[in-house]
């Protein structure tokens, strides 16, 4: 089950769910190309908004598997959608647990939302582990031209005590290969 979480600022992680259609599509057309370059799958020249709507049925509907945790981040007084944050399933490594994927809106970027958001993600999911005595690896993977997301990444990297794997890997994107680099954090930590 997916929890909400409470961050610094007022802000909070709200789980995702088919409600948030309408602020999620406000935010993309805020930057449909930041959007893009989050949400790689998405394709911008078919209907954005039956592509976002699907996304948000498959994670509330899988939310209860344990496999994928997705949220939205919120202001708590305005309720303003900031942005999306999520553990997913699309694995590069064998053993790999899942995937971070986040994606701040553009008025509210370079405020460290991210990071805050991740940290409390990683503290929830590192208290999980010891409790259930689980190993978590968690991949993040960035384009490496995406430079405020590798800054990002790497910072989550640093404070988790991870690795940056040296070699790029490919990933596929519509029908091409992109090389990405990759971030990887063990839990629970030491």
């Amino acid at each position: 089950m997916t929890p909400e979480l409470e961050l610094d600022r007022g802000l909070s992680l709200k789980p995702v769910n088919k409600s948030i259609l309408p602020f999620l599509l406000e935010a993309y057309n805020e930057d449909p190309n930041a959007a893009q370059t989050a949400l790689p799958w998405l394709d911008a020249s078919t209907n954005v908004q039956g592509q976002l709507s699907d996304m948000l049925f498959d994670v509330e509907s899988q939310a209860g598997a344990d496999r994928l945790h997705f949220w939205w981040v919120s202001n708590a007084e305005t309720n303003d959608f900031i942005g999306l944050i999520g553990l997913g399933d699309e694995l590069q490594l064998v053993g790999s647990s899942y995937n971070l994927g986040y994606w701040v809106r553009p008025s509210f970027q370079r405020q460290g939302i991210a990071i805050m958001a991740a940290n409390r993600i990683f503290s929830w999911l590192d208290e999980r582990a010891r409790n259930e005595q689980e190993h978590h690896r968690i991949e993040i993977t960035v384009h490496p031209h995406n430079t405020a997301g590798l800054a990002t990444a790497t910072r989550i990297c640093q404070a988790w005590q991870g690795e940056i794997v040296e070699e790029f890997i490919g990933i596929e994107i519509g029908e091409r290969t992109v090389p990405h680099r990759l971030h990887i954090i063990d839990l629970p930590r030491g």
